[in-house]
């Protein structure tokens, strides 16, 4: 997981945010109409465009004798049965492209997340350093400790749970960006923590796993690791008049993304 986001990173970090992270806006309109456009050249290249073409034609044509043979129940019957087929067989057209789709959709899709959904923590905020043990870890939550920098200021904690999850409430006391160690047993990792100045990628999580996938904006945890996750959560950044956060450019990405597909796949001979 760490070499696909490492390479991924790598570059998105040089095409992402051409006139600095201030300006979402740009990549935040740009990318999801890339995104259309890849979309629908991935999907005319592995999906049988005759075979999608005739049965849209074989479906029309079987809602047509639904309508013009509705007072012949045999017949509206024997048309919806064939009118099911063949969106059956529409569907499994389908299912190769939206596979191959998955990989470079989702690609774009966490580094724009990971880029704008954020804003850095403010200078002087509190937030929670939550710690997860992976399950079957040979440590308890009672070994785990933390070394915080000197720009963090430790409130309450570590309060552990019998869950294999372990708290601290930290206060943030200066701007930059700082690591927190987490130490359990022989096994150091940082978590990295970005406070104040100007809006730049802000990691929220360190997971391991195929989740890892999810959150490029900091290195995974590697395989084996007594950490499950590693989190200090971060605050939505305002994208207005777009959607903020997370589950914002989620369904802004997919809904612009959709209707740039929509509106060139003529143009490039696409047939959905």
């Amino acid at each position: 997981m760490q070499t696909f986001n490492s390479i991924t990173s790598a570059i998105f970090d040089v095409i992402l945010a051409p006139f600095g992270h201030r300006w979402a806006w740009f990549d935040l309109l740009v990318w999801p109409i890339v995104a259309g456009v890849v979309a629908l050249v991935i999907y005319k290249a592995v999906s049988n465009q005759k075979g999608i073409a005739d049965a849209k034609r074989k479906i029309m044509v079987n809602l047509l004798e639904v309508v013009l043979y509705r007072e012949n129940v045999l017949g509206v019957l024997g048309s919806t049965a064939k009118g099911l087929a063949q969106n059956l067989r529409y569907i499994g057209y389908n299912v190769l492209p939206m596979i191959v789709l998955i990989v470079p959709m989702t690609i774009i899709l966490v580094q724009l997340v990971a880029n704008y959904a954020y804003d850095p923590i403010a200078r002087g905020d509190v937030r929670l350093l939550e710690v997860t043990l992976a399950p079957g870890a040979s440590f308890q939550p009672r070994d785990v400790s933390a070394q915080f920098p000197d720009q963090v200021a430790v409130q309450a904690g570590p309060v552990r749970t019998p869950d294999g999850r372990i708290f601290w409430r930290i206060q943030m006391l200066e701007d930059g960006d700082f690591a927190i160690q987490l130490n359990a047993g022989g096994e150091t990792q940082p978590k990295e923590i970005v406070v104040g100045e100007e809006p730049r990628k802000v990691p929220v999580m360190r997971t391991q796993g195929w989740e890892a996938l999810l959150y490029p904006g900091e290195t995974a945890l590697p395989s084996g690791s007594v950490f499950e996750t590693i989190v200090v959560s971060a605050p939505e950044r305002d994208l207005s008049p777009l959607p903020s956060g997370e589950g914002g450019i989620l369904l802004w990405f997919f809904v612009a993304s959709l209707v740039a597909g929509f509106l060139l796949r003529k143009r490039l001979g696409v047939t959905l």
